[in-house]
């Protein structure tokens, strides 16, 4: 939870909207991807680089 606002779920390439279907302004933060789509983000643009 962020900000107590937004609910992050982050994980690998395949990870999905199961656990955060039911909040209102939940995001997927997914490792192995160049481009988002929607509130599927990448996991390099919040700089957890390796």
């Amino acid at each position: 939870m962020l900000d107590n606002q937004y609910l992050i779920e982050i994980g690998g390439k395949n990870k999905n909207f199961k656990q955060i279907k039911d909040a209102e302004n939940g995001y997927v933060v997914v490792d192995d991807i160049e481009i988002g789509s929607g509130n599927k983000i990448p996991l390099w643009l919040f700089g957890f680089l390796y």
